[in-house]
């Protein structure tokens, strides 16, 4: 026999809003027709895909979900009228291109008759609880950052403190870093993690429309604003907001921030009312902000607010031990991915990337890997492996040593600068020739390795190395 549930009827004397109802629900919500088109979306979902109602709405489900669900079995043409709902585990593709892993959960609604008027998709974010498992799981990581040097030891100890608190964060640090990294692994270790995190690059839209996908703007606005827009503050309701290239940020709506640090509320383009937003702002930015303050290119008193608390991630260079760790982190990472075995690196491979600079830091580091396991055809990874970029610059600086150690051409210079224009002997031992370098690198610097590296013209990482290796501790 079928079981019947009464219909719920004047629940409340007012008719209830239902948008800012399902608005309120910390999970991803899709409203579809019998047809599996899009009547509307919740806010989280918003966050979630990139994806607003005012342009999901009458899409196909599949054109705005993206999942592997879609492709694989669709939940919805599963449903029948006596089923009470289907979950499964799958993935999405959001506006930014990230992969996101997820559950979905699909249910039918119901008329007064017992048929089916449409479909109800639940979307739940599985990012924190599908963490990669990886070397630096342990004492080396947090969250999804590896590193083992004393600098990333102090910022592990930092971030915990910094997500269980609501206080503004300023990352600071080269490109290639892992600023967005960081902000995401706060977000996801904090009271915050059910709410949506939301990013925004601030040097990636015309002033024009940032000031509108930063704070929303209302119908008839401006020129085509044939809709009311939310903007990504109040998207970011109950959850933080992460604002990437923050130097980036031009000076009038450096003023609108300042005011929703002070008493958070925004106020969208066209609007004289505020809205109260509950969200945690983090910030990052790899150009100097203290300088562009005293070029009158940021406010001081923007940088006083964000700058609560700062994060600075050091460039891979000057992480002691985290080149090589990262290179086993990547090379598992990708091997599983593509189904390769590898045994490691080859001796002239390590010895290359363990010299290099990488300009690019974690990023460089990461798609040169990606590379080699894409195009090795061996047990090992060798040097014809590597892009060709790596190897021609490591030809030119075998070339350069060697005209160093005879004592002239473009090594001259830093040469001189290290050793107080005493020449090296032509035909003696460079390894010798090398220690009394650094020696008198030192000796120049007053003991102090970092500056004895710029003398040199070496990261601080190849000069300990060599330290070491000459055994001059």
């Amino acid at each position: 026999m079928k079981n019947f549930y009464p219909a719920i009827d004047k629940l409340v004397k007012q008719p209830i809003d239902f948008i800012n109802f399902i608005n309120d629900i910390p999970l991803g919500i899709l409203i579809l027709d019998l047809k599996q088109r899009v009547v509307v979306v919740n806010r989280t979902f918003e966050a979630q895909s990139g994806f607003l109602t005012v342009h999901a709405r009458g899409m196909p489900c599949r054109n705005i979900l993206r999942s592997a669900a879609c492709i694989k079995g669709c939940p919805v043409k599963k449903i029948t009228a006596d089923t009470r709902s289907i979950s499964c585990e799958s993935n999405m593709i959001n506006l930014d291109r990230q992969l996101l892993p997820i559950r979905m959960t699909t249910a039918p609604i119901l008329d007064g008759k017992g048929k089916i008027s449409g479909y109800i998709e639940t979307i739940e974010d599985l990012r924190i609880s599908k963490k990669e498992k990886s070397l630096g799981d342990t004492a080396f990581s947090f969250a999804n950052i590896i590193g083992r040097s004393y600098q990333m030891e102090k910022i592990f100890q930092t971030l915990p403190v910094l997500a269980q608190s609501h206080v503004s964060i300023l990352i600071t640090g080269e490109t290639g870093t892992g600023k967005d990294l960081v902000a995401e692994a706060v977000h996801q270790t904090s009271g915050r993690v059910s709410g949506p995190f939301v990013k925004i690059n601030c040097g990636a839209l015309p002033e024009t429309l940032l000031e509108s996908e930063l704070f929303g703007h209302k119908k008839g606005a401006f020129t085509g604003a044939v809709e009311s827009k939310p903007g990504r503050f109040k998207l970011a309701h109950n959850g933080t907001i992460f604002l990437t290239e923050i130097g980036d940020l031009p000076l009038s709506l450096q003023v609108k921030l300042l005011t929703f640090l002070d008493d958070n509320i925004i106020y969208p383009l066209g609007s004289t009312k505020g809205f109260k937003v509950n969200a945690r702002m983090i910030a990052a930015t790899h150009r100097d902000l203290e300088q562009m303050v005293r070029q009158g290119r940021f406010r001081k008193d923007l940088l006083f607010r964000l700058n609560v608390a700062r994060v600075h991630l050091p460039p891979l260079r000057e992480r002691e031990g985290d080149v090589r760790l990262l290179l086993d982190y990547f090379l598992n990472t990708y091997k599983n991915r593509l189904g390769r075995k590898l045994n490691g690196f080859s001796g002239d491979v390590l010895d290359m990337l363990l010299n290099y600079s990488f300009e690019g830091n974690i990023r460089e580091l990461k798609n040169i890997v990606e590379y080699a396991v894409n195009v090795s055809n061996g047990a090992q990874i060798e040097t014809r492996d590597l892009p060709a970029y790596i190897t021609d610059r490591s030809d030119f600086m075998s070339q350069g040593t060697e005209i160093f150690s005879k004592g002239h051409g473009p090594g001259t210079a830093i040469r001189d600068a290290a050793l107080e224009k005493k020449p090296v002997p032509s035909h003696g031992n460079w390894a010798q020739a090398e220690k009394e370098m650094i020696l008198n690198a030192l000796v120049k610097a007053k003991g102090k390795k970092v500056q004895a590296a710029k003398i040199l013209g070496w990261g601080r990482s190849t000069l300990w190395r060599k330290i070491k290796l000459h055994q001059l501790e």
